[in-house]
């Protein structure tokens, strides 16, 4: 099972995660603000971690944009607040997933789930012998290794998330096919998660800008509008 760091200055909602977690096997490293779950996930990284985004001493969005920085270590943001803007910036700093307050602990834990078994992590069944989502993949100047979940553009290396990967992997196996939205969720998501279209656009966003940080005149994402996106060597 996993290690999980879970950072939020609720105590009841702190208490009733820990326990459904620990219920289901994982060990839970619990902390009630931003600047204390930031040095725990600095000096003894997790294998997941959930953020609240509005705590006392540093913001969920500040420790999600210090890690990111250093680390591709699957997160998910917690917030109080159903508005569209903290949404979409936890994704374009970075976060695998994002969920509101009031959520369902079980959703919580499935979405965990989901995102440790695509992660390769300790909660991940082994792939099987030739399952393509395994190889090594070289796509003119893109090479992706997904057993350590490393990519390249012309050599230099780009660290992503683990939705990012899987969202480029999709997209780099078959050149010049468009893959929808819905293609992409099922890519990137297990069925039991449901994700909508503006998530799966932010990630592309922030994917396109790492790699303009190696090669400003990247384009091998290409988007067609109303359609979906394609990638082109």
């Amino acid at each position: 099972m996993a290690v999980i760091t879970l950072v939020d200055d609720d105590e009841n909602i702190v208490e009733s995660v820990k326990l459904a977690l620990e219920s289901h096997g994982h060990t839970v490293r619990a902390y009630h603000d931003g600047a204390a779950g930031l040095e725990a996930l600095e000096n003894e990284p997790p294998d997941l971690a959930v953020l609240d985004v509005k705590m006392p001493r540093m913001d969920g969005m500040e420790v999600l944009r210090r890690i990111r920085q250093t680390s591709n270590l699957p997160i998910i943001m917690l917030t109080s607040k159903d508005e569209e803007i903290d949404e979409i910036l936890g994704f374009n700093l970075g976060a695998d997933d994002y969920m509101t307050k009031p959520f369902s602990q079980r959703l919580l834990l499935e979405r965990i789930k989901a995102i440790l078994r695509r992660a390769g992590g300790v909660d991940a069944d082994e792939p099987a012998e030739g399952d393509a989502s395994a190889k090594a993949l070289k796509r003119g100047k893109l090479s992706m290794d997904p057993a350590r979940h490393e990519s390249t553009w012309d050599g230099k290396p780009v660290r992503l998330t683990v939705t990012e990967f899987l969202l480029l992997q999709a997209l780099a196996q078959r050149p010049g096919f468009v893959k929808s939205r819905d293609n992409l969720m099922d890519a990137a998501y297990d069925d039991q998660v449901y994700v909508d279209d503006r998530t799966i656009d932010s990630h592309i966003k922030r994917m396109r800008k790492k790699f303009r940080v190696v090669d400003p005149e990247f384009d091998a994402i290409e988007t067609l509008y109303g359609v979906g996106y394609r990638y082109r060597e």
